[in-house]
């Protein structure tokens, strides 16, 4: 194993009462790995339900180019772990901070949502708290993960009597109180090779979020999550899709194609190396061709060649002709999930696109005419200290963690004790091998 070998990091060791203003971030995606440290300042308003307004101020960011991960699953643990440590360390010495543990993002493992139903009798004709617990316990009892762990939950809409579309029954009379909780599952095996490099690199794990999930929580106003929305966050090697309503995920899935792809297919259908067909989508490409791309030439250096023939000139409308198809592909494969998603109606009228791969020029018209909606960019909300070079969507995700951290309890809508016996395969290896070692004794 080959280690990473830092000196002269920060001393500012985080004491008991800055791990409560203090929060880190680690998105592990295929084309980047990135640490985000930053500071929850109290604020002196209140919100409406009476808790404390919380900002955030970012206080150090590191990131590195992506090595042993490939489609949003681990393929190299060591390379990983080095990734990591390199991409920590340099949040760590801009923030003066040393983190222990850190909020991260779920790519691949396959997610896949399911949507169960449970039924109880309203005790006293007026829905209580215990009844909601009930009824969102009876729901749950019906999951069954087997080899799958269940990443996020949450009450998509309850029905009390004949009434549907509930979204807080507290205090309706009624007598049958139904629930439609959405859950979604991934592989276990993907979360514990995560957490193997993560605490590899002598951090822990606070909390797992899927990647559609966090972005959402970066990029979508208040009102979008209420009312209804729908993300897609275009990684590197995965397309993210998740639907929000009435505050809460509902649904999430993801399809094994991104940015990386389009790179690549450049970098076959003009025989040059993946560095320049990277450099070529970003200065030049585009999902949209106009009528002088066939007049303007472009140099392309040709991959292994010597001597004179070393560059090539090929119109621009070549390079268009290669993107375009993968981009319909991948809003292809969206379309197709989502007219088999059973809740899809949830997200109503609105599409709003993150991810590195969304800054190509012309994706968004491309994804309106698809969706047949009109469709916005999501770019994360400005927050205090961000650096500029991280103000685009591809730091969605990264952000969006942070934000989730700011209250994680909110997130937490079943009862813990429902989610304990549902999620029971979310433990560290850490945790497994000392219970291992305790019930050994």
């Amino acid at each position: 194993m080959s280690l990473v070998h830092l000196h002269g990091k920060s001393s500012g060791r985080i004491t008991a009462s800055d791990r409560r203003n203090v929060i880190a971030a680690l998105d592990i995606g295929s084309s980047k790995i990135s640490c985000l440290i930053a500071e929850v300042l109290q604020s002196k308003h209140q919100l409406p339900n009476g808790n404390e307004h919380k900002a955030l101020r970012i206080l150090g960011l590191g990131h590195q180019a992506s090595r042993g991960v490939r489609g949003g699953a681990i393929v190299d643990v060591d390379e990983v772990e080095r990734a990591i440590r390199l991409s920590v360390d340099a949040a760590e010495r801009m923030s003066q901070k040393t983190i222990s543990e850190v909020y991260v993002n779920v790519s691949g493992g396959r997610p896949q949502s399911n949507c169960y139903r449970g039924q109880c009798a309203v005790q006293g004709n007026v829905v209580a708290p215990r009844d909601v617990d009930a009824v969102i316990a009876s729901a749950a009892a019906h999951i069954s993960p087997g080899r799958r762990t269940v990443l996020h939950m949450a009450p998509i809409q309850y029905q009390l009597d004949d009434a549907n579309g509930i979204s807080a029954p507290l205090g309706m009379h009624g007598e049958t109180l139904r629930v439609d909780l959405g859950v979604v599952t991934v592989e276990s095996s993907q979360l514990q090779n995560l957490g193997l490099a993560i605490e590899r690199a002598h951090l822990s794990v606070a909390d797992y979020v899927i990647a559609p999930h966090a972005a959402g929580k970066a990029v979508l106003v208040e009102d979008e999550t209420v009312l209804g929305a729908i993300l897609i966050e275009m990684g590197g090697a995965t397309t993210g899709i998740s639907i929000f309503h009435e505050g809460n995920l509902v649904f999430a899935d993801s399809i094994p194609v991104g940015g990386v792809h389009v790179t690549s297919d450049i970098a076959r259908g003009l025989q040059t190396s993946i560095a320049h067909a990277e450099r070529m989508k970003t200065l030049w490409g585009s999902a949209l061709g106009s009528v002088a791309d066939d007049m303007e030439m472009l140099a392309v250096p040709l991959l292994g060649e010597r001597g004179i023939d070393t560059v090539k000139k090929v119109p621009r409308a070549t390079l268009m002709g290669i993107i375009r198809p993968r981009v319909d592909e991948i809003f292809e494969m969206v379309c197709d999930r989502l007219e088999r998603c059973p809740v899809a109606h949830l997200g109503g009228q609105r599409f709003v696109l993150s991810g590195g791969a969304s800054q190509l020029t012309g994706i968004r018209e491309v994804a309106s005419l698809w969706f047949g909606r009109q469709v916005r960019l999501g770019n994360p909300v400005p927050t205090a200290g961000m650096p500029e070079a991280a103000r685009n969507p591809g730091f969605s995700v990264a952000l969006g963690l942070l934000t989730y951290g700011l209250d994680p309890n909110r997130h937490r809508v079943v009862p813990s004790q429902v989610a304990l016996n549902a999620s029971h395969t979310r433990q560290s290896y850490v945790k497994r091998v000392g219970r291992w070692i305790a019930d050994s004794l």
